[in-house]
C-alpha cells in the first residue's frame, strides 16, 4: 500500500473473483458459473464479421441497437433500459446514485459490501434465514434502497414474483433493486412489474445464460426517471463504456432466442440429474434456480471436499465464512463434466472411509 492511497480506502477489502487458471488444460472448471456451451452461433458470426476499421470511431453511447434487442426480448421500452460494461458496472452506478442508505443480504453477491465501502454508503447487511432463504419481511419499510439478488448467490434460492411485488408495495417510497444475473434458469423475472411500479430497478447480464461472460455487457431496467438518473451517473463517468464490437455481438446474442432456450434447457436438465445423483451420495442441496448448485455433505467438511476436488483437477467455489462454511458452489458444466465430478466425489468419500 502506498502512502498516497486515500485514507477511507485503506481498510477496503476488494472483491475476490473465482480462480481463472491461465491454462485450463485438463481442468474441469466449475467455479465461476460460466455457460459451458458458450455464445450463440449468431453472436460468433457477429464477432467474425466485426469491422476492425470502425474501431477508430467511438461506440454509440446509448447502444441503441442492443437496447432495441433487449426491449423486444424483455417487453419494456427502450427508454426504460441502460446498458453497461457488465452488470458489475451497473451495480456500481446504482450504489453511486441510490446507495446513501442501502440494505442487502449478508450472504449474497460479494460485490455488494465492496461497493458499499467504495462509495461510502451506510450499508445494512441482513442475515439469511436458517434455511438460507431471504425473508422479505426484514426488508419491508426500511428507510433506504433495497438490493436483492434473485435468485440469490451463492445459495441458488429464489423469491417468487408475488414476494417481490409485496416488497415493492411495502417500500413504495424507496427503491427496490432486483439483481437477476441467474433468473433465466428457473426463476421469475420482475421485468413485467416495471410498468406498474416506479420504485423498481431490475439488473441483468449476458454473462450467464447467454454465455458471454468474457464480453462484459449488462443492463438495467426501470421507469424512465430511474434510467435517467442512472444515465446521469454513467455519462459523468464514461459515456462510451461498451465498445463497438461488444455492442454488435451482444445484440446478436440477445436476438438468438432459439439458441438461448436450447442451451438453458440443457443446463437445467443437467442440474436436475446432478442434484439427484448428489443427494444419493448424501449431499443436501437447496432448490436451485440458477446454473449452479450449493452442496453440503454430512460426510465431509466443505473445505476438505473443495481441496480434494482441486487435487483431482476439478475447480469449484468455496466460501470460508459462516453460515455457509460447510457448502461448496458447483457450476453446471456439460454432462461429461458433471459425471467426472460425481466419480471424483465417490472416490473422495470412499477414501475418507465415509
Amino acid at each position: 500500500m502506498s502512502r498516497f492511497l486515500n485514507e477511507e480506502l485503506r481498510n477496503l477489502e476488494p472483491y475476490t473473483p473465482g480462480e481463472q487458471p491461465k491454462v485450463v488444460g485438463r481442468l474441469v472448471k466449475l467455479n465461476t458459473n460460466e455457460n459451458p456451451y458458450g455464445p450463440s452461433p449468431k453472436a460468433a458470426e457477429a464477432l467474425a464479421n466485426a469491422d476492425a476499421g470502425s474501431l477508430r470511431l467511438y461506440p454509440d453511447p446509448d447502444g441503441s441497437d442492443l437496447v432495441a434487442a433487449i426491449a423486444e426480448n424483455c417487453g419494456v421500452a427502450p427508454a426504460e433500459i441502460m446498458i453497461g460494461n457488465g452488470s458489475d458496472e451497473i451495480l456500481a452506478f446504482m450504489f453511486m446514485a441510490f446507495g446513501k442508505r442501502i440494505w442487502f443480504p449478508e450472504t449474497s453477491y460479494g460485490f455488494y459490501p465492496v461497493f458499499n465501502d467504495v462509495f461510502g454508503c451506510e450499508g445494512h447487511e441482513i442475515p439469511l434465514e436458517e434455511d438460507l432463504s431471504v425473508d422479505i419481511e426484514k426488508y419491508k419499510g426500511v428507510p433506504g434502497t433495497v438490493v436483492i439478488a434473485n435468485p440469490n448467490a451463492p445459495t441458488g434460492l429464489a423469491l417468487s414474483l408475488g414476494e417481490i411485488e409485496e416488497l415493492l408495495q411495502a417500500n413504495s417510497d424507496t427503491l427496490v433493486v432486483i439483481d437477476e444475473a441467474y433468473v433465466d434458469f428457473g426463476a421469475e423475472t420482475a421485468a413485467p412489474l416495471i410498468k406498474k411500479y416506479d420504485n423498481l430497478m431490475v439488473i441483468r447480464t449476458l454473462s450467464k445464460s447467454l454465455g458471454l461472460a468474457g464480453l462484459r455487457v449488462g443492463w438495467c431496467m426501470g421507469c424512465e426517471d430511474i434510467i435517467s438518473d442512472m444515465k446521469r451517473v454513467k455519462f459523468s463517468f464514461n459515456p462510451y463504456n461498451v465498445d463497438r464490437i461488444a455492442l454488435a455481438v451482444a445484440a446478436a446474442g440477445v436476438r438468438d432466442t432459439e439458441y438461448f432456450e436450447a442451451t438453458r434447457g440443457r443446463i437445467m436438465a443437467t442440474r436436475k440429474r446432478f442434484i439427484a445423483a448428489m443427494e444419493e451420495l448424501g449431499f443436501t442441496i437447496p432448490d436451485s434456480k440458477t446454473n449452479f448448485v450449493f452442496a453440503r455433505s454430512g460426510r465431509i467438511a466443505g473445505a476438505d471436499y473443495f481441496h480434494e476436488l482441486r487435487k483431482r483437477n476439478i475447480i469449484v467455489r468455496y466460501f470460508d465464512k459462516d453460515p455457509i462454511r460447510d457448502y461448496v458452489r458447483i457450476t453446471m458444466g456439460t454432462d461429461e463434466d458433471m459425471d467426472l465430478l460425481l466419480e471424483a466425489t465417490e472416490e473422495i468419500l470412499k477414501e475418507a472411509g465415509k
